[in-house]
C-alpha cells in the first residue's frame, strides 16, 4: 500500500481507506488509487498481515475441472505431497476461459498463499502481472514453455500429436479423422496430429471439434458426423481425449463396424479405464501422479532453498500401442 500511495501521491492511509471503504475518499483520488493498482497488479492483502510470519501455510491450485480424472489424479498427488510438509490445499475450477481463471487468481492470491500452482501455461497479461508481482512461488503444470512465470513442469502437447501421427503412419493408416473438445492444449495436438499425418493422406484429414468438454455422448457424435456428414470411410480417428476415444468406440460397435478393421481409434491420456475397454484403446500415455509430484517438489524445493530447482521440468509422454489401433 505504501508503494501504491507513492504512485497516486496520497499517503497510505488514504490507500488503506480507499481499499476498506471507498465512499470515504474523492472520486478524483479513488480514480487514481485505482490506476496505481492497475499498473502495479497489486492484490489486497485478505490476511490483512494478521500473521507476523507472514506464512500462511496455504498453497492454492486452480485446475480447468475438478471432475476431469485427468486433473484429479495430478492434484491427488501434489496433495498428498504437500500436506506430508504441513500445508494445505485451497483448489478452485477454472474452466477453460483465461478471464474466469483471472478472476480466480485475484481470488486466490487476495488470500495470500504461500505458492500457487497452475494448469497451463496461457494466462491474461493482468493475471501475468498479478502473479509476477505477488512474489511467491507458482508452478505451471501440464504444458511446457521456455519462459514460465517461474517453474513449469509439463510435456509438449505438439510433440504428443506428432508422435501419435507418426505410429499411425507406422501403423499402416492412409486416412484419418480428430475428434477433439475445446481446448486449446487438445487443439494443438489436433493440428500438429494433422500436419505430421497429411503427406501420408489419401484424403484430406477431418475434422469434428466440440465447444463443450468431452464425453462419450460427444464421442459418439463426433463418429457419426465423421461417417455420415463428411464421408469417412474407415481409417484412424485420434481424440483429445480417452473419454472421448470411448464414445467412438461405442459408436463404431453400435453400427457394426470392427476395430481396428473399419475403424481405428487413438486416445489421449491412458486413463484408468484406456486398459480395460474392448478393444482396448491405444493412447498417449502421461504419468498424472507425476505430475502432481513434481510440481510439489518444485514448490518445496523453492521453500527449502535447497538446490538449484530447474525452472522448466519436461516428464515426457508415451504411446502405448492396445488392440484399438
Amino acid at each position: 500500500m505504501a508503494t501504491i500511495g507513492r504512485l497516486a501521491g496520497v499517503s497510505q492511509v488514504t490507500v488503506s481507506r480507499a481499499l476498506s471503504d471507498p465512499s470515504k475518499v474523492s472520486p478524483a483520488t479513488l480514480e487514481k488509487i485505482r490506476e496505481a493498482i492497475a499498473v502495479t497488479g497489486f492484490v489486497p492483502n485478505a490476511l490483512a498481515g494478521a500473521l507476523a510470519s507472514r506464512r500462511s501455510r496455504l498453497i492454492t491450485a486452480l485446475v480447468p475441472s475438478i471432475t476431469n480424472i485427468v486433473y484429479a489424479a495430478m492434484i491427488k498427488a501434489f496433495s498428498e505431497r504437500i500436506r506430508a510438509h504441513g500445508y494445505q490445499i485451497l483448489l478452485s475450477e477454472t474452466g477453460l476461459d483465461p478471464a474466469d481463471e483471472e478472476v480466480l487468481i485475484e481470488t486466490h492470491l487476495s488470500r495470500r498463499p504461500d505458492a500457487m500452482l497452475l494448469t497451463g501455461i496461457h494466462h491474461t497479461p493482468r493475471a501475468r502481472r498479478m502473479l509476477l508481482g505477488a512474489g511467491i512461488p507458482v508452478v505451471e503444470v501440464w504444458d511446457i514453455t521456455d519462459s514460465p512465470i517461474d517453474l513449469c513442469v509439463g510435456f509438449s502437447h505438439v510433440e504428443a500429436g506428432r508422435a501419435a501421427a507418426d505410429y499411425a503412419v507406422s501403423a499402416g493408416y492412409v486416412r484419418a479423422g480428430t475428434v477433439s473438445a475445446d481446448d486449446e492444449r487438445a487443439a494443438r495436438r489436433k493440428a500438429a496430429f494433422a500436419a505430421r499425418f497429411a503427406p501420408t493422406a489419401e484424403q484430406a484429414i477431418e475434422a469434428v471439434d466440440f465447444d463443450g468438454p468431452a464425453s462419450l455422448e460427444r464421442g459418439r457424435q463426433g463418429l457419426a458426423e465423421l461417417i455420415d456428414a463428411r464421408g469417412f470411410a474407415g481409417g484412424v480417428v485420434f481424440c483429445s481425449s480417452d473419454l472421448l476415444a470411448h464414445g467412438v468406440l461405442i459408436e463404431a460397435k453400435a453400427r457394426g463396424l470392427a476395430v481396428p478393421a473399419d475403424i481405428a481409434v487413438i486416445g489421449f491420456g491412458d486413463q484408468d479405464f484406456a486398459a480395460h475397454v474392448e478393444p482396448a484403446l491405444t493412447t498417449v500415455r502421461v504419468d498424472r501422479p507425476a505430475f502432481g509430484r513434481a510440481a510439489a517438489e518444485a514448490i518445496l524445493a523453492r521453500f527449502d532453498g535447497t538446490g538449484s530447482q530447474a525452472p522448466v521440468t519436461d516428464l515426457g509422454f508415451r504411446i502405448v500401442a492396445r488392440s484399438s489401433a
